[in-house]
């Protein structure tokens, strides 16, 4: 197990070289037919987010603990893998509900979606360009959840405006 499959799964989330046909991006977008099976709570792009990101951190784990899922892990018994804990994150395209990876000692850190975080990189700099064009935090915390379906108190749009 090496890093170029942690590269290789989190670039399946970019475009790394690997396009997908035209004919299986219209299979997908067939199987959607209102606005609300594309963007809504569950929809595709939030399938789209959920299986990679949740991938992607198998593989990280996978090369975090040198052996692979359902196998023997090496030298007997000791930290081995414990499950997932449900995690909620907050993307462009809405609320995406993913199950995080974990160990037995607590020891693994994923990269991708980090302990404690549930926004992807973007998400802040929406905030404060709210923010900038004189929005209130209430009036940002209204507009995020009608338009992303994120349910942000005004004392994280805070937050995030005063860590700027």
């Amino acid at each position: 197990m090496n890093r170029a499959r942690v590269r290789a799964a989190v670039g399946a989330l970019a475009d790394g070289g690997r396009r997908l046909s035209e004919e299986v991006v219209d299979e997908l977008l067939a199987g959607a037919r209102t606005e609300e099976e594309l963007v809504g709570p569950g929809g595709l792009f939030a399938q789209l987010t959920k299986r990679p990101v949740e991938r992607a951190m198998e593989v990280e784990l996978s090369d975090h603990r040198g052996y692979e899922p359902h196998a023997e892990p090496p030298g007997g018994t000791g930290n081995t893998r414990n499950g997932t804990t449900p995690k909620t994150l907050i993307t462009d395209h809405g609320p995406v509900p993913i199950d995080t990876p974990r160990d037995r000692d607590g020891s693994f850190e994923p990269k991708l979606v980090r302990k404690r975080k549930r926004r992807f990189e973007g998400f802040d700099e929406k905030v404060l360009a709210l923010y900038s064009r004189g929005l209130s935090t209430r009036d940002i915390e209204a507009h995020l959840a009608e338009i992303y379906g994120a349910k942000v108190g005004p004392e994280l749009i805070s937050k995030v405006t005063d860590a700027r």
